[in-house]
């Protein structure tokens, strides 16, 4: 391994590992050293790759969301556009352990990006990444005749305005919300725009 690939794969660790504990115990109890004890790695060389706290949160929150924020599955590009954007919703939602800590992930940001506004332009742009996610996929449907016209960019602030509030009550595990729920009660309210069947697809 040569030390470009060394440092690569180190910072990995240590955004890993950020993200983990960030989510575990949340941004504003982690530490440094916390990080760089559960990274394996030596605070020194922890500075060596982020200088701040602030620095490291972003950094963990833009890998977090490059390694969730664009599966769609193995091959997207030959899937119907309704599966893929199914893919899109579930991935929207805290459906399994790993989405789960995104969530988490995602709420440290929300409550930061209230009062620092280098943390409310990373959620802005964060945001600004999702919908040209779904709106990707709708355009996409619409082209292959598979949606019907519909104005994209409402379709996907509601998408996301959705699965905001449907993941919070889930990650609440409020008993009203469950994964089933929370998945029909957006595509319902998007299948008629659309002009598609009201039933989640099977992703």
């Amino acid at each position: 391994m040569t030390k470009a690939e060394q440092a690569l794969e180190t910072r990995e660790r240590i955004l890993t590992a950020a993200c983990e504990v960030i989510a575990d115990i949340g941004f504003e109890h982690v530490s440094m050293r916390k990080v760089a004890e559960h990274a394996g790695v030596s605070k020194a060389l922890l500075h060596y790759h982020f200088d701040t706290r602030e620095k490291l949160f972003a950094e963990a929150m833009t890998h977090s969301f490059a390694k969730t924020g664009t599966d769609t599955g193995s091959d997207s590009d030959a899937d119907p556009a309704a599966v893929v954007l199914a893919r899109i919703v579930n991935s929207m939602l805290p459906t399994d352990e790993e989405l789960r800590q995104d969530w988490k992930l995602w709420q440290e940001l929300w409550v930061r990006a209230l009062r620092d506004g280098t943390a409310r332009h990373l959620a802005v742009d964060l945001y600004d990444q999702l919908h040209a996610w779904v709106g990707g996929t709708v355009e996409r449907g619409v082209a292959s005749g598979e949606f019907t016209d519909c104005d994209v960019a409402a379709l996907g602030t509601l998408v996301l305005a959705l699965c905001d509030g449907l993941g919070i009550r889930l990650m609440l595990e409020d008993p009203r919300v469950d994964l089933a729920t929370a998945r029909s009660t957006v595509w319902r309210a998007i299948a008629p725009s659309l002009g598609i069947a009201p039933d989640f697809p099977e992703v």
